[in-house]
């Protein structure tokens, strides 16, 4: 039996919630209406899982969260507004320890709840089995960036101030592209990942995270602050370039393509053929169609379900290197078991130690 505590300050929807997960056989309910009572029933009844809405009187879920994860630690789903001043609270509460979030169609959840039923229900029974990620280590990460970028700009100005070496033939790195598909406890697990990677980069990154379209652009621009790489979001044709990540535009999928011998990330509608959004599969297809896989680096992170298993093992199949994401750190380890039972992986790694395999690959 799962135990979910709901909270959120309107009747309507701790009803409507309420009577989703008691209509399954396997779920036992409680609810709360603001932060204050869901920081009291949390240590009171237990649950194996919270949903948490974030704005609410009292005490805010923000607030609530941070509470929550000093006292009793438990998977979080996130219950957020289709604005950017929803995806930026919903970023902040991920870094505190959230798991996941769903949502508000059209920013209120209350008139057109049909629409996220099987999402919520989905992403309730992942986190109820998901590793709940450390709050801090975005923070920690910045700094360390910080420290990187300081000794970067002096190592910059010592060579500067030196006369010219002369010119070699050092040999391009043989990688054309490094692929990324990531679903459930994405956010934190790139924090984890593409900070530590140099601006120097030699190839272009294209990330595919499971997310609406309301939240790539804030949370590319998140990213951006975070990382020595420039950090953009694919929301119209862009040239491929080294030194760059792009994140694929929710609410359409992204493909890769060649415009006068030109690598290019172009968005285009959903496809009907794949389940999950960006596709992280049609993706690494698209990939394939367009690059040598000898020169395609696949990276399977957190999530559920199985998108892109197939591509990313067939990457490897064809010469390509990939990556998926250890049991150890993943939140939820569906999308990278998917790949390692297709023997589509290279290598089984944490997220720790992803960035400095790709610079090892890279180099």
């Amino acid at each position: 039996m799962i135990k979910l505590l709901v909270v959120d300050d309107s009747a309507l929807m701790r009803r409507q919630i309420t009577q989703l997960f008691e209509a399954q056989p396997d779920f036992q309910v409680c609810v709360a209406r603001n932060g204050r009572e869901a920081v009291e029933e949390s240590l009171r009844f237990e649950p194996d899982v919270i949903t948490l809405d974030i704005n609410m009187p009292e005490m805010d879920g923000l607030t609530a969260l941070s509470l929550i994860m000093a006292a009793r630690p438990v998977p979080v789903v996130m219950v957020s507004s289709l604005t950017e001043k929803g995806a930026l609270a919903t970023f902040e509460a991920l870094a505190l320890g959230a798991v996941d979030f769903v949502a508000k169609p059209g920013g209120t959840i209350s008139l057109s709840f049909d629409e996220v039923k099987e999402s919520l229900v989905a992403k309730v029974r992942a986190a109820a089995g998901a590793q709940i990620r450390k709050p801090g280590v975005a923070g920690r990460l910045a700094d360390r960036l910080k420290e990187q970028r300081t000794a970067q700009a002096a190592a910059a100005a010592t060579a500067a101030a030196r006369p010219a070496a002369p010119a070699c033939n050092s040999r391009a790195s043989t990688v054309s592209l490094v692929l990324i598909g990531v679903s459930t406890g994405g956010p934190g697990t790139l924090e984890a990942i593409l900070p530590l990677l140099p601006a120097h980069f030699p190839c272009p990154i294209v990330v595919a995270q499971h997310m609406p379209m309301a939240f790539t652009g804030p949370f590319a621009q998140r990213m951006n602050q975070m990382c020595a790489l420039d950090v953009v979001e694919v929301a119209k044709p862009m040239e491929l370039e080294p030194g760059t990540v792009y994140i694929a535009k929710g609410g359409a999928d992204t493909a890769v393509l060649r415009r006068a011998n030109r690598l290019m990330a172009s968005p285009r509608p959903e496809s009907r053929a794949h389940l999950w959004h960006p596709s992280v599969e049609l993706l690494g297809r698209t990939a394939l169609e367009h690059c040598e896989a000898s020169g395609l680096i696949g990276v399977m992170l957190t999530g559920m379900g199985y998108d892109g298993a197939d591509a990313f093992a067939e990457i490897k199949r064809q010469g390509g290197r990939t990556i998926a994401e250890a049991e150890d750190t993943a939140v939820v380890y569906g999308m990278p078991r998917e790949l390692i039972e297709r023997r589509g992986a290279t290598v089984v790694l944490p997220c720790n130690r992803i960035a400095d395999q790709l610079m090892g690959w890279v180099r």
